[in-house]
């Protein structure tokens, strides 16, 4: 067991007796990598993967100083000499890494707890605090709407975390950021132990990465962690009482404000909608009575519930640190989604193909499918141990037709047999390709099918993508590529 304390730790510290372990060298871990060879500590990087640009990132770590090891078996013991590891998203803690380091004493930190460390807390002003999200669903588009109202506000600040920057490289810029929107995943919270946010969502709690949890009631018990030692608002979601629980657990700084936003009428405490409004009763000094008005529906990207739900959390932030109604309605009317979230591909025959490949797990599919009716769902990938039970049964009437691909395409055709056995459903195999687009080629013909006019043929797996795709984005392209070929 190492005798170096790093329990306190902080920017200004002397790092140079310290042997870190960063495990894994993906972009964050690279970042962590990095900035701890800046401040003079004695860094391993491990990964078992090794890609082109790993190794030309390992050697710029190597010239500095630093020990870099990349390929197959790298991470199987944990170096001698170890004060503090430093582990990436998504590494499960019976890794035989995190196993040697508990068996040893050795101190686990996340990137995220390193960043918080990191902050520059001896400068003149007060480092920038953060406002952070989470939730199975939302996070991007959320993070990403409050960043645009936050820089309304004539504030300099930056999307970071499990989108956008690392988290370090953020803290570690030498032009201070006025404050931080931040995306955290449950795995990045895992390992967080002394991070306190200014303000926290989390915006909502369904099945997802129980190939990593033991069970959901895990699973949320990390999201929760975003709202310990929160000083200013944990912003919770009426809607999900899970969220709910998760604040009235939490240990908070005294002062600190339990926000609900919900898409109905809020109640004192709450943002919500009154007709086509999205309005605040929790920020303005007559909320007993009135509500303040923020913006209107027609102002957001998508009328989606849970777009309007999104857009209703990253106000209830902003509003806590103080912006204006005016910076938030500016803000949310010029925010634009990214890729693949809800995107209008093409309307060919009267039939509208939309492009939701970031529907990655069955909230958020069903999010998606509750905008369309009727609809041709295409769905299928890894579902990462989730059911589609609860999905079926709630969207089985907007349902035309289904096609299904990817490798747990059977755990839908299943929960489709079961809740919604008059849908006609369409199973395409990996084998089952046409010429130029592959097994989305033949998806898609699949769905052209089955569309008849004034549909929708929406593209929302509920699954990863990985079986069959590099990523969520590749599988959207895929989709978008082989619809506009039935232009031609």
């Amino acid at each position: 067991m190492s005798e170096l304390d790093v329990s306190t730790l902080t920017r200004t510290s002397d790092w140079r007796p310290v042997r870190a372990t960063v495990a894994g060298f993906g972009v964050s871990g690279y970042a962590a990598a990095d900035n701890l060879t800046f401040l003079g500590a004695d860094v391993t990087a491990l990964d078992d993967a090794r890609t082109e640009t790993m190794a030309e990132r390992g050697q710029l770590l190597t010239d500095l100083g630093a020990t870099v090891r990349l390929g197959p078996g790298s991470t199987a013991e944990l170096p001698a000499e170890c004060d503090l590891l430093i582990v990436s998203p998504g590494w499960r803690p019976d890794h035989p890494l995190l196993v040697q380091a508990g068996e040893r004493g050795v101190p686990v930190w996340g990137e995220v707890e390193l960043a918080w460390r990191l902050r520059d807390t001896e400068s003149s002003g007060p480092p920038a605090p953060w406002l952070a999200v989470t939730g199975t669903n939302g996070k991007t588009t959320t993070v990403q709407m409050l960043t645009a109202i936050l820089r309304e506000a004539g504030l300099r600040t930056a999307a970071v975390g499990n989108v956008g920057l690392p988290i370090v490289e953020a803290v570690m810029d030498p032009e201070p950021y006025d404050v931080l929107a931040v995306e955290l995943s449950s795995f990045q919270l895992h390992y967080t132990h002394s991070v306190a946010c200014e303000s926290a969502a989390v915006l909502n709690i369904a099945e997802d990465h129980l190939d990593w949890y033991d069970d959901l009631a895990a699973y949320a018990a990390d999201k929760g962690r975003i709202y310990e030692r929160v000083s200013r608002a944990c912003v919770y979601n009426v809607a999900d009482p899970v969220t709910e629980e998760l604040v009235r657990e939490a240990d908070v700084v005294e002062g600190a404000r339990a926000i609900g936003f919900t898409l109905g009428t809020p109640g004192v405490g709450m943002v919500g909608v009154v007709e086509d409004l999205l309005v605040d009763r929790a920020f303005i000094p007559e909320r007993s009575t009135s509500a303040a008005e923020l913006c209107s529906v027609d102002d957001l990207p998508s009328a989606a519930p849970h777009m309007v739900a999104n857009a209703l959390a990253a106000a209830a932030l902003a509003r806590a640190h103080g912006i204006s109604q005016q910076a938030v309605r500016d803000g949310l009317r010029g925010f634009r989604l990214d890729g693949h979230r809800i995107q209008p591909v093409a309307t060919i025959g009267e039939v509208t193909w939309i492009d939701d490949s970031k529907a990655t797990n069955p909230h958020a599919a069903e999010s998606s499918l509750r905008g369309f009716d009727p609809v041709v769902w295409i769905a299928g990938g890894l579902a990462k141990g989730a059911s589609f039970d609860d999905l079926v049964a709630g969207v089985r009437e907007r349902l035309r037709g289904v096609v299904l691909l990817g490798r747990d395409r059977d755990v839908i055709a299943e929960a489709l047999s079961r809740h919604a056995p008059d849908v006609p459903v369409i199973i395409v195999g990996e084998d089952e390709t046409d010429s130029e687009h592959g097994p989305m080629g033949r998806v898609v013909a699949a769905a052209a099918e089955l569309a008849r006019p004034g549909d929708t043929v929406l593209l929302a797996p509920g699954c990863a993508s990985m079986d069959m795709f590099t990523n969520y984005a590749e599988r959207g392209d895929a989709f978008a590529a082989a619809v506009r070929a039935l232009e031609n």
